[in-house]
């Protein structure tokens, strides 16, 4: 576990996110959860560590930071269009059986889904308090609609989610490209402009990322709008190994970025064309 600022605290040693902790007084809260129901307990016991668990904040309902909480006796927080989504899924999941390009890929079924659903939501600003420590729950969509940001202000820490992705490309199938750019504007603004963000999955970011990441995105956008024009989604493969090349990725790696851009592409595109197409 890597301390980041006073009290803010990174672990990268999971597969999926990584997740965040922030202790304030004899409280912590943890921003995501492991993926592994044995790395959930490992963690649960590094936060004991430094207080008591007191609450867990899902920053979307990616499989990835979600699934291992279902093992959780915790209150789970997240945005309202969380719950709503995860509400949708079946009782049981099956990475493999549709694979996305992600850790969950790897999980051949798990049961009992129903338990990860947040227990408790907000609209669009919460703020919480770690016996005096304050807490911000940001309702910051884009990557997907209930994507949230935790701000840690006193300590100049923002835990953004997916809203930045560095090392392998981001999940684009519940995407809302306008409004993630949009988000991405506003981290380039005071008060954001002096504060360490935390991406979910490269831990503490520069500034440059920011950049790449929107520069990433209006390409997405275009390869989109060609692709409606077109009608053809046989160009998807093409267009995700020209994406992936952002990323610089090779073997293995390259094959799960890949994958991970067809998927999201495909899903956007069923979103996008009219009903009737």
């Amino acid at each position: 576990m890597q301390q980041i600022a006073e009290g803010v605290y990174i672990e990268s040693a999971y597969p999926g996110v990584k997740v965040g902790l922030v202790a304030g007084g004899e409280k912590v809260l943890s921003v995501d959860w492991p993926l592994r129901v044995e790395d959930g307990r490992a963690w649960l016991a590094q936060m004991g560590q430094l207080g008591r668990p007191a609450y867990v904040v899902l920053l979307d309902h990616h499989p990835d930071r979600v699934l291992g909480a279902r093992a959780l006796d915790l209150p789970l927080m997240a945005h309202h269009r969380t719950r709503t989504m995860m509400s949708s899924w079946s009782d049981t999941f099956k990475g493999n059986t549709h694979p996305r390009g992600s850790a969950c890929d790897r999980i051949k079924r798990v049961t009992g889904v129903g338990r990860a659903i947040p227990t408790l939501t907000f609209s669009e600003v919460l703020s919480l308090y770690l016996d005096g420590e304050v807490i911000r729950l940001l309702h910051r969509p884009g990557p997907t609609p209930g994507a949230a940001w935790v701000e840690v202000a006193r300590r100049g820490v923002l835990f953004i989610g997916d809203t930045v992705t560095v090392d392998a490309p981001p999940f684009l199938s519940d995407a809302d490209l306008e409004a993630w750019l949009q988000a991405l504007d506003e981290l380039r603004q005071s008060p954001y402009q002096e504060y360490m963000l935390v991406s979910a999955r490269d831990g503490v970011i520069d500034r440059q990322a920011i950049n790449r990441m929107a520069r990433f995105l209006r390409k997405v956008e275009v390869r989109v709008r060609r692709l409606l024009a077109d009608g053809r989604e046989g160009q998807l493969e093409r267009v995700a190994v020209e994406l992936a090349e952002d990323f610089a990725a090779k073997g293995a790696a390259l094959e799960r970025d890949v994958l991970r851009l067809r998927v999201g592409l495909q899903d956007m595109l069923k979103r996008l064309r009219p009903p009737d197409d």
